[in-house]
C-alpha cells in the first residue's frame, strides 16, 4: 500500500470528530491503533526458492515512499537524508549527498539521474559520475520518482501538476494542471511515459494522456466516477501510475474501479469494482492488482473477466505486485517478499527482508527483481 495522507479544506473538518475519526482509519499517518488486525501468516508449503543476490542500505524513507531506478545491471536509489546511491550489481560505484532533505524516488535513463524535495526543488545529476548538473523548480513537493527520457524529464509535483523539463539543462518546457476536488488523497503517484504519450491519473477518477511535445491533453478516460452523499465518501483517486501495454492502457482508483482503454483513442475496452492505492501489473495475458483490503487479483487482460484471488494476506497493506516470469511477487508491511503463482495465485515461496514495510514498487532487475523497504534496504531477490 502506497503510504498517503489526506489533503483536506479547512472547512470540510472544523469541528467534526466523526469525519476525523474517519480520516484516521484512511490516513496511513494517524498514530490510532488499527482497527482491523492484519492476518497472521500461517506455513506455506514451498514450491520455488528466493535468494538474496545482494542488498545494500540507503537512508531511510521517513514518511515517504522511495522507488529506486534500475537501467540495465545499474541500480540508483535515494533516501530522506538526500543519499543518492548508485550500484552495479550490488557493487557501490557512487555515493553523495544531494545537500537537502529528499522527498520521493528516483529516476533516471542511464545518463541523467533526477530526484525532487518536499521545497519543490527538482535536482538532476550525471548517471556516470554523481556530479550535480542542473537545479529546477516544480510548483510543490515532489512525492513521485521523475521519469527520464532522451528527450524529456517528466516530473509530478504533490498538487497534480506535470511539468516536462528539458533534459540538458533543467529549462521549464511546459506544464500541465487541471482542477481537483476538495478532498483527495496525498499519494507519490508518478506517471507512465511512452513514445507517443505521457500518461497520467488524477484525483476524481480521471485518466489524461498528455502530449510531450507541448503539454496538451490528448484524451481523458474516466477510471472511476466519484459517487456517495460526503466527501469522503467522494474521494475515487487514481493513486498510482497507470501501466501501458502494447495497444492498451490500464489503471486502478480508490474507491473507483480497474479500467482499460485503447492507448491511441483513450476509448474504454473494460472495467471492474475496485478500490486500490497500491496499483497493478500486466503481463501477456493477465493484469494483476493489490486491492485495499490485502487480496491479489488477477484479471484476463483483453476482457477483465476474473482469473483468481488471493485472500489470505487481509490487511497487510500490500505493495504494487510485479509479474516475473511464472511467478507474482507482493510485499507486505512487515517487510515480506511473498511470491504466488501466476495460475492460480498459490503461494510459491516467502522471504523476509528488514522488517519495514515494502512500499516502493517492486521492479525487475537482470536474474530477478528488487525492492526497497521503508528502512531503506535494498534487496535484489532471485527466484529459483
Amino acid at each position: 500500500m502506497r503510504f498517503l495522507g489526506l489533503v483536506v479544506a479547512a472547512a470540510l473538518i472544523g469541528g467534526c470528530s466523526s469525519m476525523g475519526e474517519t480520516l484516521d482509519k484512511v490516513n496511513p499517518f494517524s498514530k490510532s491503533v488499527p482497527k482491523i488486525k492484519p492476518a497472521e501468516l500461517t506455513p506455506i508449503e514451498a514450491t520455488a526458492q528466493m535468494r538474496v543476490l545482494w542488498q545494500a542500505s540507503v537512508g531511510k524513507a521517513g514518511e515517504f515512499v522511495f522507488t529506486p531506478a534500475v537501467v540495465g545491471k545499474s541500480v540508483y536509489a535515494a533516501g530522506r537524508d538526500g543519499t543518492l546511491v548508485r550500484l552495479d550489481d550490488g557493487r557501490e560505484v557512487w555515493r553523495r549527498s544531494a545537500g537537502q532533505p529528499l522527498s520521493g524516488g528516483i529516476g533516471s535513463n542511464g545518463k541523467l539521474v533526477v530526484v525532487g524535495t518536499i521545497k519543490g526543488d527538482v535536482l538532476a545529476f550525471e548517471a556516470e559520475t554523481g556530479r550535480e548538473l542542473w537545479k529546477a523548480r516544480a510548483s510543490s513537493e515532489v512525492l513521485a520518482a521523475p521519469v527520464v527520457g532522451d528527450d524529456l524529464v517528466v516530473v509530478r509535483s504533490g498538487d497534480s501538476r506535470i511539468y516536462g523539463f528539458d533534459p540538458a539543462d533543467g529549462r521549464r518546457r511546459w506544464g500541465y494542471q487541471r482542477a481537483t476536488p476538495a478532498l483527495t488523497l496525498r499519494s507519490n503517484v508518478g506517471v507512465a511515459l511512452t513514445e507517443r504519450s505521457i500518461l497520467a491519473g488524477f484525483p476524481g477518477g480521471k485518466l489524461v494522456a498528455i502530449s510531450p511535445a507541448n503539454g496538451a491533453a490528448m484524451w481523458e478516460g474516466a477510471v472511476a466516477l466519484p459517487k456517495g452523499a460526503t466527501e469522503l465518501e467522494r474521494i475515487a483517486d487514481v493513486t498510482s501510475a497507470p501501466v501501458p501495454g502494447s495497444r492498451e492502457v490500464c489503471a486502478v482508483a480508490f474507491q473507483g474501479r480497474i479500467a482499460c482503454f485503447d492507448q491511441a483513442s483513450g476509448s474504454g475496452l473494460w472495467a471492474r469494482e475496485m478500490s486500490s492505492r497500491a496499483g497493478l501489473a500486466m503481463d501477456e495475458r493477465s493484469i494483476y492488482v493489490s486491492d485495499d483490503k490485502g487480496n491479489v487479483l488477477a484479471f484476463v487482460r483483453e476482457s477483465g473477466a476474473s482469473v483468481w484471488k488471493q485472500d489470505k494476506l487481509f490487511m497487510r497493506a500490500l505493495s504494487r505486485p510485479l509479474a516475473v516470469g511464472s511467478r507474482v511477487v507482493v510485499g507486505d508491511y512487515q517487510g515480506v517478499v511473498h511470491l504466488l503463482k501466476r495460475d492460480d495465485g498459490a503461494f510459491a515461496a516467502r522471504l523476509n527482508t528488514d522488517g519495514s514495510p515494502i512500499s516502493a514498487d517492486p521492479l525487475v532487475i537482470p536474474g530477478g527483481f528488487l525492492v526497497q523497504t521503508r528502512n531503506g534496504g535494498l534487496f535484489a531477490i532471485a527466484v529459483e
